[in-house]
């Protein structure tokens, strides 16, 4: 019995908590726990609570069970954190874990700073989903907990395209392929297919985008009056940062989001060399080395130019050593 296992098991009452605006790794882990814990105990008190995640993703098992109404009152035994790189994240739900008589967090992002009573972080890994796989009995892992698994490892990973991806994650989704999920469709409803709405708006995004930095940094906004007037909710924006990504020559894409009048969400992709965590825990938020992200204030005008100042530093840096390190071979 893993340690997880172990805290659950001793536990009357459980809520597992997310990060805001949750994506495919934030839905899929904590849905894989909370369909993990049901099966192996069905009348096991237990909630997922989360914002309202993307629809895409609701055709993981129990996606409707996930609630997003933050409860007047609510003292768990035990409270897990998943894919939350820190306790602000939690946003509306942040007092369940406050008032929890114990908790864990189990996450992969390299800014977690611990926040929880028990800390199960591991920066090498693609996903919370991968963390959370060798947290559980691998054989009683069922076909419906391996679907969100597969989906959280896949989405954070890029379809096993990103970095962080290893040995250790391919062999993970080979064991999850083998509980007979269909793993091509899986890929596409959480990564690939779009509504004609979000193609819209990921055109323009694309259409108006913005390069600098002599083309090695490029960026584009969507406004809330852009979203109202496309009919469109933040997940709708899922992509866009990773299409700026793909533009020759671009070393940094940079995606921002209006959240209120002068605030911003600011998704941050890297395609070699810049390290984008370090850029948003400067500014408050977190990720990983390629792809991270942080909410800022203040005019676009003001957003570029301060996250401008850090990924030029960054390039300025690379190119320094990459001279240095030519100049010693010709020596």
């Amino acid at each position: 019995m893993t340690r997880l296992e172990e805290l659950i098991s001793r536990a009357g009452s459980i809520a597992v908590l997310g990060h805001t605006n949750p994506d495919g790794d934030c839905v899929g882990s904590c849905l894989a726990l909370y369909n993990y814990i049901k099966e192996q105990d069905p009348a096991r008190d237990v909630t997922v609570y989360l914002e309202k995640g993307p629809q895409k993703l609701s055709f993981l098992k129990n996606f409707d069970a996930i609630c997003s109404q933050v409860p007047r009152e609510a003292s768990p035994d035990l409270c897990v954190c998943l894919d939350c790189s820190a306790k602000d994240m939690l946003k509306d739900f942040e007092p369940i874990l406050d008032s929890a008589r114990y908790s864990v967090c189990v996450d992969h992002h390299v800014t977690n700073p611990g926040y929880a009573a028990e800390n199960i972080i591991c920066p090498k890994a693609s996903s919370a989903c991968e963390v959370l796989y060798g947290l559980l009995d691998a054989e009683k892992i069922s076909r419906d907990v391996a679907e969100c698994l597969y989906t959280g490892i896949v989405t954070d990973s890029g379809v096993f395209k990103y970095d962080n991806t290893s040995a250790r994650t391919m062999e993970i989704a080979g064991k999850l392929m083998e509980k007979g999920i269909e793993f091509g469709r899986i890929i596409d409803e959480s990564f690939y297919h779009k509504t004609y709405l979000q193609t819209q708006i990921m055109g323009r995004a694309l259409m108006e985008s913005v390069s600098f930095l002599d083309g090695r940094a490029i960026f584009s906004v969507v406004r809330k009056k852009d979203m109202e007037f496309y009919g469109v909710v933040k997940s709708d924006l899922d992509g866009i940062v990773e299409q700026l990504r793909l533009v020759d020559g671009v070393e940094v894409s940079i995606f921002l989001s209006e959240s209120a009048p002068g605030e911003f969400k600011a998704s941050l992709r890297a395609k070699n060399y810049v390290d984008v965590s370090r850029i948003a825990k400067y500014f408050g938020g977190g990720g990983h080395r390629k792809a991270a992200g942080c909410t800022m204030h203040g005019s676009v005008h003001d957003v570029i130019n301060n996250l401008s100042e850090h990924i030029e530093r960054q390039i300025r840096e690379y190119e320094e050593s990459v001279h240095v390190r030519g100049s010693a071979e010709c020596i």
